[in-house]
């Protein structure tokens, strides 16, 4: 029994971690809650196994250490939960014997599923805003917390000292909107709007919060000066008056029957909602009754939570089907026997990606339980493992696109699969969009309802049919839809028109940016671009085929390396043979090196090791795409068309960068939206000395950060240390003049010269 404790005790300090530290829950809050309530009873019924350091003597989890440390005073505590009527009948009774000659009245509000936090306000300002953390500590958040439009930061006829508390939340709306995001990017949803909220007040750079749909509801105090409330309800109107937003829904109940009454009223309600909520919360009225009632170590006793069932429904997997996205990336879904859930039929659930359904284990013809994801997304709870027949079947991921037939890969550092296949019909409207964005041939005009429309009208099947459009064409096209409303596209026409007779004097790199290669982004274009002529020097390119041969005789010469650790030489011959070998591919490595040097796309690194190594600007997944395209039947119909156009760019010349320029050897990695485009900000850093990543590794310096940040690049920046910053430290760090010297390692990467765009 003393084993079960332990183990208990580790696996919620675990499962805290994950959901306060990392944001990153595992299981949901009925799981959660049962683990909790099993080690309270079994610490009640051996008080000698009491322990301080036990989850349940503490509220919640550590903070992070990336945010200023904000101490609470007084703490903020968690409810106690209830799960049935009876455990409130108790909470009544119990307070009826604390306070036998009190009369007092209850209020009931919906149980907002998400993060809480407080608001300090200074002489009416707000001066500060913290995460729970623990209770006693938690993470100052008030850069992004001032994002959200719904929380005031200043308000009218404020006491001295006002601290509000409350719930910080996403829409079911919001929710949805931000997790479609996520996956046509290639990244992993969120599991719930809470994992969503949590994540998003995580984040280093309050413009990435600002991103993301952020809502605040205010229902408590905390320490207050200057003012005073008789009541729970008095305080919820002077909140109002004050202008933040409170629950919008309350009952005043003058006895526990009534209380029931409302608890009924708000589960029947809890879907209408544009929030979550996951029960109700049942408080005395009367504040002048919450000295006397007191607290325990935790949690107040004169509130008590009420958590309403998760709503999940059993059924079965009899297909799992593969949806393409206009991105290319290919999203798995479960076709169910249909089953009534949350008020509707849900005979569909997304599966996200492969892990997800490795993680779950999830096969066609199982049984599993289904849950609604922000009571809005279909979703796959868990296995019902236990009902298997030994029939059922492990999925994989196909190898060609499903709409196309095209080839499938799984980029570096994606959770998604993509279909590669430039020709692919799912990807045509975002191909033309990509085609026509600012970085690429800047077609203003041109955007998504436009593109929309002119696939659907078979009017581009490729973004170089653009240019055998009319101007009389295009100003009868009518643009929108029925709900939207048709319009013609008008004088528009023209502007487009122009713009693609202007492009054709872009230079090599914006054209093959707009291309649309896969991780061929701004800047490998641009790298890639400095070391060739012109467009048609791209087919079958020997300065890429280097870029590839140097990664296998990298891999070659560490294999066949005679000092090898891993893999020593098991006689003298061998490790003859092997030295012959390993100095013949050093020499070829040097060879190719040097020529890359020569071409302006690598440098060698000092050293006499062998083999020698040289930083590559361009990465070999990048080189192998260009390569992979220029050579497709696709690639080979674009070149001859361009041909047929007359569009050769040219590239453009490569800028002088001074030795002792302020940021030489200092290395970047940008992601997110920043307030100029982020090929901008990419050429004033080269332009200062520095070198611009597409991923994060050991040797960049700064990942600046801006809105809707990748989360993959922010966690491993994290993980290794490396320095994140915003916008405005990247300003700082371009002002600096060249007397200055610039702190911090001077190491270069390995790989550089681009960020990775969504292109597909």
């Amino acid at each position: 029994m003393l084993d079960r404790v332990a183990f208990l005790r580790n696996e919620i300090r675990r499962h805290d971690r994950l959901y306060y530290v990392e944001a990153r829950p595992e299981i949901g809050d009925a799981d959660y809650d049962a683990l909790y309530r099993e080690l309270e009873a079994l610490e009640r019924a051996h008080p000698e196994w009491a322990s301080p350091d036990s989850p349940t003597q503490r509220v919640g989890g550590a903070p992070l250490t990336a945010f200023r440390q904000v101490r609470h005073a007084p703490p903020m505590m968690s409810l106690d939960k209830t799960h049935s009527k009876g455990e409130l009948a108790e909470f009544d009774t119990f307070i009826r014997r604390q306070l036998p000659d009190e009369v007092w009245d209850y209020v009931v509000e919906p149980k907002v599923d998400g993060v809480a936090f407080a608001l300090v306000y200074e002489r009416g300002a707000l001066a500060r805003a913290a995460t729970r953390g623990n209770g006693e500590v938690g993470d100052d958040i008030t850069a992004n917390i001032r994002t959200i439009r719904s929380v005031p930061l200043v308000i009218p006829d404020a006491p001295e000292v006002l601290e509000v508390r409350g719930e910080v939340y996403m829409t079911r709306d919001g929710f949805a909107a931000l997790n479609r995001r996520e996956e046509e990017a290639g990244r992993e949803p969120f599991m719930n709007p809470r994992n969503a909220t949590a994540g998003s007040l995580k984040q280093l750079d309050p413009r990435e919060a600002a991103a993301r749909p952020l809502e605040a509801v205010l229902y408590a105090v905390g320490a207050v000066k200057g003012a005073d409330f008789q009541t729970h309800g008095e305080m919820l109107a002077r909140l109002a008056a004050w202008g933040f937003r409170t629950p919008p829904w309350q009952r005043l109940c003058v006895d526990m029957r009534a209380v029931l009454a409302a608890v009924d009223e708000l589960q029947t309600l809890r879907h209408s909602f544009p929030f979550e909520i996951d029960g109700a919360v049942v408080k005395v009225n009367r504040r002048d009754l919450y000295a006397p009632l007191g607290s325990t170590a935790k949690s107040p006793r004169w509130a008590r939570a009420y958590k309403y069932e998760p709503e999940r429904a059993l059924t079965r997997i009899h297909a799992v089907t593969v949806q393409v996205g206009r991105t290319g990336v290919l999203t798995p879904v479960a076709e169910l026997d249909p089953v009534l859930l949350a008020g509707s039929e849900i005979a569909r659930a997304t599966l996200h990606n492969a892990d997800e359904i490795a993680r779950k284990d999830i096969r066609i013809g199982d049984k599993v339980w289904v849950v609604k994801a922000g009571d809005v997304i279909p979703a796959i709870e868990s296995v019902a493992a236990g009902q298997r027949t030994g029939g059922e079947q492990v999925f994989a991921m196909p190898a060609a696109c499903p709409v196309c037939g095209g080839e499938v890969m799984r980029i570096a550092g994606e959770v998604a699969h993509r279909c590669v296949n430039p020709a692919c019909p799912a990807q045509l409207v975002n191909r033309l969009e990509h085609f026509a964005s600012r970085n690429a041939l800047d077609i203003r005009a041109l955007g998504e309802a436009v593109a929309e429309t002119l696939v659907a009208q078979g009017k581009a099947r490729t973004p170089l049919d653009l240019y055998a459009l009319t101007v009389a064409q295009l100003e009868a096209l009518m643009v929108g839809d029925a709900q939207t409303g048709l319009r013609k596209f008008g004088k528009n026409a023209q502007t487009v028109v122009d713009a693609l007779e202007a492009a054709r004097d872009l230079p090599l790199d914006r054209w093959l940016f707009a291309t649309g290669i896969p991780n061929v982004g701004v800047t490998v274009a641009e790298n890639i671009a400095l070391a060739h002529a012109d467009y048609f020097a791209l087919t079958d390119s020997p300065t890429l085929q280097q870029v590839v041969r140097l990664e296998t005789l990298g891999e070659e010469a560490r294999h066949v390396n005679p000092r090898s650790r891993d893999r020593p030489p098991r006689t003298e011959e061998e490790r003859r043979t092997r030295q012959e070998q390993h100095l013949h591919i050093c020499g070829e490595i040097g060879v190719i090196g040097d020529s890359l040097v020569e071409r302006g796309l690598a440098r060698k690194k000092p050293g006499t090791a062998l083999p020698p190594e040289y930083i590559v600007d361009v990465k070999v997944e990048s080189a192998k795409a260009t390569l992979r395209f220029f050579a497709s039947d696709y690639g080979n119909a674009w070149v001859e068309r361009m041909r047929a156009l007359g569009i050769n760019p040219r590239a453009p010349q490569r800028r002088a960068i001074a030795s002792d320029a302020p940021l030489a050897g200092l290395t970047f990695v940008l992601t997110g939206t920043l307030s100029q485009p982020r090929s901008a900000f990419a050429e004033r850093i080269e332009a200062a000395g520095g070198a611009v990543q597409d991923a994060v590794s050991k040797n960049t310096r700064y990942l600046v950060a801006g809105a809707d940040a990748g989360g993959t690049k922010l966690n491993k920046a994290q993980n290794l240390g490396t320095e994140i910053i915003g916008e405005t430290q990247l300003e700082a760090l371009l002002g600096v003049q060249k007397s200055v010297s610039v702190a911090g390692p001077t190491a270069e990467p390995k790989t550089g010269g681009y960020r990775q765009e969504e292109l597909f």
